[in-house]
């Protein structure tokens, strides 16, 4: 698995977690403030696509997971 796939991947999970936990209607909910983090994965995201450099990219990559070709 690439390095690109993995950031849509964690970027998708971290979304859905953060809803769940951010969402008055949520078994899960906890704080609407989780909401903030889900703000912070779309703005990272936007950024990424604009610059075409991710940090979490950069963190996988520096793991050992290969870069995609």
């Amino acid at each position: 698995m690439t390095s690109w796939r993995m950031v849509r991947i964690i970027a998708g999970a971290f979304i859905l977690l953060s809803l769940g936990l951010g969402i008055e209607g949520s078994p899960i909910f906890i704080s609407k403030w989780f909401l903030a983090f889900t703000a912070f994965v779309g703005i990272n995201l936007l950024q990424s696509g604009i610059t075409q450099w991710c940090l979490m990219n950069t963190i996988l990559r520096s793991c050992g997971i290969r870069q995609e070709n």
